[in-house]
């Protein structure tokens, strides 16, 4: 996939609808500089975008995927499945956004809890320095945990962990 002759298409067919960089961000709910990152080559709409702007400037996905126009048109099948798999993309991304987010709430209502009982002047003992220990602790834990979430690490090692654990009972 030639991601500069993509982005030179993109831009043709902006021009072609008279549209600037800002008018075509604003249409699609992006920046203007994710734009400009898409006609000079350096970045990629996602399949949704993908899919949206193939539908705007009235040319199939693999027109745009190709960089230049064809006379044939898309099959429908291939059609729903491309679009099936923007849906499974976009939900994807939302799971891990709430998962992420979850993990920082966590996280801040622990540092909240850690703040005001460092603050107030209880009586020190057990059960104070067990909850601030323990507020540290989930602190800490939710960060790493979000930290490993968002950049797909926590994935990966499950992943691997399954196939581990899949070569242990093939082999028992």
């Amino acid at each position: 996939m030639d991601q500069v002759k993509i982005g030179s298409f993109l831009k043709t067919l902006r021009n072609e609808k008279g549209l600037t960089q800002e008018q075509l961000a604003e249409r699609v709910n992006v920046s203007r500089r994710s734009v400009s990152r898409w006609e000079t080559g350096s970045n990629l709409p996602d399949l949704d975008v993908l899919m949206e702007l193939a539908d705007y400037y009235e040319v199939e996905l693999r027109e745009l995927l190709d960089g230049e126009r064809k006379s044939e048109q898309m099959d429908p099948v291939l059609k729903e499945t491309a679009l099936k798999v923007a849906e499974y993309s976009n939900a994807e991304k939302k799971r891990i956004t709430t998962t992420v987010l979850v993990y920082l709430t966590i996280g801040i209502v622990a540092l909240i809890i850690s703040t005001v009982l460092k603050f107030v002047e209880l009586e020190e003992g057990f059960w104070l320095g067990f909850t601030e220990g323990a507020c540290t602790g989930i602190m800490f834990w939710a960060l790493m945990m979000g930290i490993l979430f968002a950049s797909g690490s926590l994935t990966k090692v499950q992943t691997f962990k399954r196939r581990l654990l899949g070569r242990k009972e093939a082999a028992e």
